[in-house]
Parts: C-alpha cells; structure tokens; sequence
C-alpha cells in the first residue's frame, strides 16, 4: 500500500530550509591564549508538518550540494533535488510500525548512551514524525563550528599529548570504546527502548536547555534550543561593541553580518528582525568595498567588504576584514532565523571575501598561539548541556587524553577530510578500506556511496532500503557502527543513528536512518555530518593541516 498524497505532503514540498527560533546569550571566558565560546543550540518548528521521508530527502539534498561543493564538482541543479523529492510523495510503507517495546531493556541513559541524537541535530518528539523531522530539517544547512586539534596544540588546557590521565574517562558512546573495538559491552542487550521521549517533545514545544556552568576554566556552557538543532556563538562587532550571533560552520571560510541597507532577495523587504552593521551603528566601520558572493547547501548571500573591530570572547580583533550582506536569501533574512550572521570555520583559500578567517587572524596577531578551533557539541537527551567552541587549543576536560589521534587533512580545496581506514557494526569490520571523510559539522546526516551505505545496513537487523537512497532501521536497534581514524575507532551511539520515527506515534517502531547513500562523488569518498561528529572531539589545526578526533569523556 502506497502512502497518500496528502496536505501535509504539499506543504512539505513547499519548505526548502527549515527557518529558527531565538536563542539566549552566553558570555565568553579566556585564559592564556586559549579562548573558548559557547555555542546555542538553535530549533525550528515551523516545518513540524513535514513528513519524515520528505525531510530526509531535504537533507540529502542538502549533503549532496555541499559535498559537490567541496570536492569541485558540479552542483546539482534545483529541478534535479526538487524530482527527489517528488518521489518521496508515494513511498511503500515499512513494517515493524507497531513493535511492542521489551520491558527491561530500558538504554535511554544506561549508556548516557546512545545519546538521542535522534538525529540530525533537529528531531524528534513523540508528537509526530513530521515534528520531530520537521525540527531536524534546519540544522542541516546551519552548522556549527570546526574542531582543530595538533598535537602539539598549545594553551594550558590542550591535551595534544598522548599522555594520559589514568582514569580519564571513555567516550560518550557505549562501554568503552577502545581503538581495536567499536562494539558493545558484553552485557548490553540486543534492543535499545527507541527515540527518547524528550527529543519528540523539545521538537514540537521548542524551548531552551541552560548549559550548567562549565567544568573548565575559560569555558562557556552551550545552550540547548529545543531538540538539537544548529550551533550559535555571540561575538562582538562596533563601536559601540554590539552582540552579534553567528551560525558557525565549518564547511565555508567566510564571516558575514547583514548590512544596514541589506535586502531580501528578490524583494524590496528589509533582511528582517536582525542585528546590523555600518556607519550608522558603528563609528569604526569602514567600507572596503570588494564584492563577494556566497552560495551553502540552501541559501546565499551577496555583498561587499568592510573592516571593524570585532571582539571573540575577550580577543580584540581591531580592524578586522570580513563582509556585510547587502542582499540575503530568505534562508538568513526571515524573523525567526536566530543568528544575524555566518563564520565560516575551512581554511581561508576557500573564502569568497579573499581574506583570512577569524580564527587564522586570532592566530596572526598573537591572540592565540596556533590556528586551532575545537568542538564538543552536546545533546539534549543526554541533559549534560556542555557543547562549546574553543579557538586556539583543545578543552582537555571534554576527551579521553590518549584516545586522541591527529592524522593529514587530505583534502586540498581548503575542507576538513581525513582517511577513514575501517568501518565495523558491531565489532565486523565490513571491509570497506581506502575510503576518506569529509567532517562537517554544517552536515546533519552521514551520506556515503551506495555500495557502503548498503553494507552498513545489511549489518543492522530489519534495515530496508527505501529505494531513493534513504534506509530505515528499528528504532529500537542497538547495532553499534564505528569508523575508525588514525588507528583509533569511534563509535557512534544506536540513538545517533535515529533521523526521525516512520510513525510518530510509535517511537518503538521503525525510524528513518541517519546514514544515506547519494552520489557523493568517488566510490570511496564518504560526507560525515553530526551523526558521527556527535560522538567525538572535534578540532582542527590550520598551521598544520591536521584534524584531531579523540572519545568525549564521560560527564564528572
């Protein structure tokens, strides 16, 4: 039996790029040449009606264009993503809708575990599919910031080191994942309870989560908007200084503010309820006047250069070069878009301005001593509320110190991918040998080639194929998937792998899959979004062109 085509399905087809809700402040702390920021989780609930597998398709989309984007190739036309969508509108339906929850095997929590994730930083509530899939559709293009890592990174706090500390904790994902096993712990059962309650709720009633006060010194607590949905850090630009907020991305290397004559694209309309800069807010702004023009996943940008004072967290950039928008997308103008501007965190010869990002000139005046910026990103489900940035070391409170590995940035159009020498379910290494990943934190899913998105899923029992490049999986599957890099092997949570539920008034049922086949390029080439990025540190390094990754330490 086919699914009908309903209202919701027309409206759905009408959305392109979920718009956000208002987030709240956070003040930025510093020590010795090590700063870090707090990032907002943001949410949007305007797109609760969209059916999970249109949703789905959104994303894919989405990971498809940056991905050809990134590796130089031809972007996918919009009539082309637009016909991938319109056959998501007739979808045969998947079984399993009315599986029985097993009393007992209550994992919400048990492995602090398989962190909701519910996916797609933007998902899920027991109110219906389409709100838990609706929130997940804006985080896609939003992103949050890039994690740089050397291993010789610097700041009192970088723990580049191998040494470590006797009882550092393992990671966030289940039993102690070690560099030779991605799988479970012995006595962890077969099935997981399903998409945790409180993800579903928080995609439909939105709200937001205050981060507890930070652990670390120099720390900012991260707060959670909703469910999960994109990553926000305050900056000050002016005089007067005024707070801006900036989506942070580490898949594009410009920072951007609308401008105070800035439009709507393809109207006369202002850019919205948003914080501007130019003379008229700041007597420090000048005008350089170099065009540029930026294009994401979804939406783009045009306008021209300027210089200002900026200040990150407590670091005076004065007459800081970056750009002002004079004309939006409505992808950034809208109302309830809650950030007022993007900071592109790849490395600067892909800046569209011509100009060195934030963090490279952090590191050029001497205000951090290396071009480094690292991430934790949290999770609601896990109510630990402690994502933050960090620009100029690693935070060595967030990671095991000797699960962290530092390997070559391969890629040379100025992106973040590494080899990725392994992938295992549950401990079976699938054979799936010289692949690379690109990690972006501005990519919801994991897209990877056809061939490997069907071998992870033929490891995970009851998985299906939807025929479109999507798949979907029990809900209550705790089929544990690791990629390993540089030796060491992270694994991804089984609540990581959950998009959104098929019926939303089953949370036990089936659930669309965070891993999608699309056509990413080389048969080899994997986009590795916050499915996975959720389950490790995160940090960059752009002195030496090397990512780090090391297991999240477990909450104190």
């Amino acid at each position: 039996m086919q699914l009908a085509l309903s209202f919701v399905f027309l409206a759905s087809l009408l959305v392109s790029l979920s718009v956000l809700g208002d987030v709240a402040l956070a003040v930025p702390t510093k020590r010795d040449q090590l700063v870090t920021l707090p990032l907002k989780r943001i949410h949007n609930t305007r797109d609760s009606n969209l059916h999970p597998q249109v949703l789905l398709q959104q994303h894919i989309n989405r990971g498809l264009k940056r991905h050809a984007r990134m590796t130089g190739r031809v972007q996918p036309g919009k009539r082309e993503l637009e016909e991938k969508i319109n056959k998501r509108l007739y979808i045969p339906p998947v079984g399993r809708q009315n599986r029985k929850r097993k009393d007992g095997l209550y994992l919400h929590g048990s492995v602090a575990a398989a962190k909701d994730k519910k996916k797609d930083k933007k998902k899920k509530g027991a109110a219906a599919a389409g709100a838990a899939a609706g929130a997940a559709a804006g985080a896609a293009s939003n992103s949050t910031a890039a994690g740089a890592a050397a291993s010789n990174s610097t700041a009192a706090g970088a723990a580049a080191s191998n040494s470590t500390a006797a009882g550092a904790a393992s990671s966030n994902s289940t039993a102690a994942s070690t560099s030779t096993s991605s799988s479970t712990s012995a006595g962890a059962p077969d099935v997981a309870e399903g998409i945790p309650a409180i993800d579903v709720s928080a995609a439909t009633s939105g709200g937001l989560t205050v981060a507890n006060a930070p652990t670390a010194s120099n720390s900012l607590g991260l707060d959670i908007e909703a469910n999960d949905v994109g990553y926000i850090a305050t900056v000050q630009i002016g005089t007067p200084a005024q707070d801006f907020k900036f989506l942070m991305d580490t898949g594009s290397a410009d920072m951007w503010v609308g401008s105070e004559s800035c439009t709507t694209e393809g109207t006369t309309q202002g850019c919205g309820n948003h914080t501007f800069l130019g003379t008229q807010s700041s007597s420090s702004f000048v005008q350089i006047g170099t065009q540029f023009e930026v294009t994401y996943g979804t939406g783009q940008v045009q306008g021209v250069t300027c210089s200002d004072n900026v200040n990150i967290a407590g670091l005076a950039l004065n007459n800081h070069t970056f750009g002002v928008a004079n004309v939006e997308s409505s992808d950034f103008s809208a109302d309830d878009i809650p950030f007022d501007g993007l900071m592109g965190l790849a490395q600067s010869g892909l800046s569209e301005e011509g100009v060195s990002t934030p963090v490279e000139s952090l590191a050029s005046n001497g205000l951090i001593s290396a071009a480094i910026a690292s991430f934790k990103i949290s999770r609601l489900a896990d109510q630990l509320n402690d994502g933050e940035i960090t620009f100029g070391g690693l935070d060595a409170s967030k990671f095991v110190a000797n699960t962290l590995v530092t390997f070559p940035n391969v890629n040379t159009e100025g992106f973040w991918e590494g080899a990725m020498t392994a992938v295992t379910s549950n401990g079976q290494d699938l054979g799936l040998t010289g692949r690379t990943a690109i990690l972006d934190t501005g990519t919801t899913l994991i897209i990877a080639p056809p061939s490997d998105a069907e071998a992870v899923h033929a490891t995970i029992t009851g998985a299906q194929s939807d025929g479109q490049g999507g798949f979907t999986i029990p809900c209550t599957s705790n089929t544990s998937v690791a990629l390993t890099f540089g030796g060491q092997s992270f694994e991804i949570n089984p609540l990581d792998m959950l998009f959104a539920p098929v019926n939303a008034d089953d949370l036990t049922g089936d659930c669309v899959s965070g891993i999608s086949s699309g056509e990413v390029g080389a048969a080899t080439e994997w986009l590795v979004g916050d499915v996975f990025l959720k389950n490790a540190y995160f940090s960059v390094n752009q002195n030496t062109n090397e990512i780090s990754l090391a297991q999240l330490a477990e909450d104190p």
